[in-house]
């Protein structure tokens, strides 16, 4: 089946969605995709497009839908970026993850209790969150989520609410990066280890903020390759084992 587009009701509003799937009937396991705070780009329709060869379902919410129209995709325009980012709040966030969770488990090809997360930069600190409140998540992908030890809005950070998490969290860094810095990820390891939580946590050398990303000078191929075939792995344990 080809990628399409598609609406998703978060609280009487319109999420737009990106979703992908095997071409086959079978019901699958599933992945939502969390955008970086670039929304869903090119780039992220093209993880999300990977996914159904991998055997998932796959759906990249619009998270800034809140903004209004058009609030699909940004072309580098930092500004507006990070305005759109700095007016979400975490309770926001929550439910436009549930939403798309929802979303998913309504869906005659989909697997309702086998639903991963991936989330990139701004969408890494997401998956972290939604680890913590969204308990229909069986796995979590956090690639260099930033911010993780701060709040949008009111409430405790998400690192202040690592002990809710009761799903598996991988995280994938560069040891170049600032946001998160090397201590943020050694700090968010420690959390989780203090409070028991299943989580594998690797630093790529030479790799800053944004290696996955192939549309931008960050990228580092062979990281990304590596990190993207430990998503899988982990998504293939926890959601198809």
């Amino acid at each position: 089946m080809p990628a399409s587009w598609v609406d998703i009701n978060v609280d009487g509003h319109t999420m737009e969605g990106y979703l992908t799937k095997p071409t086959d009937s079978d019901r699958r396991p599933a992945v939502v995709v969390i955008q970086e705070i670039w929304g869903v780009n090119s780039h992220i329709q093209y993880v999300t497009d990977r996914l159904p060869a991998q055997g998932y379902v796959g759906l990249a919410p619009a998270m800034f839908h809140r903004e209004g129209p058009m609030t699909i995709g940004l072309h580098e325009e930092m500004d507006a970026a990070l305005g759109w980012m700095r007016n979400c709040t975490d309770a926001g966030i929550v439910a436009d993850v549930q939403a798309a969770v929802d979303y998913l488990k309504a869906q005659p090809f989909v697997l309702a209790d086998r639903i991963g997360i991936v989330g990139f930069c701004y969408g890494g600190r997401v998956s972290y969150l939604a680890a913590c409140n969204v308990s229909d998540l069986k796995a979590s992908v956090v690639y260099y989520g930033g911010g993780i030890k701060t709040s949008l809005g009111a409430g405790a950070s998400p690192f202040d609410q690592t002990s809710k998490i009761d799903i598996p969290v991988l995280g994938l860094f560069g040891e170049d990066d600032q946001n998160p810095a090397p201590q943020d990820v050694a700090d968010i390891s420690t959390e989780l280890t203090k409070h028991n939580k299943v989580h594998e946590f690797h630093s790529y050398p030479g790799c800053g903020h944004g290696f996955h990303c192939n549309a931008r000078s960050s990228y580092r191929p062979e990281s990304a390759r590596d990190a993207w075939a430990k998503t899988m792995a982990w998504f293939d344990q926890h959601l198809k084992a």
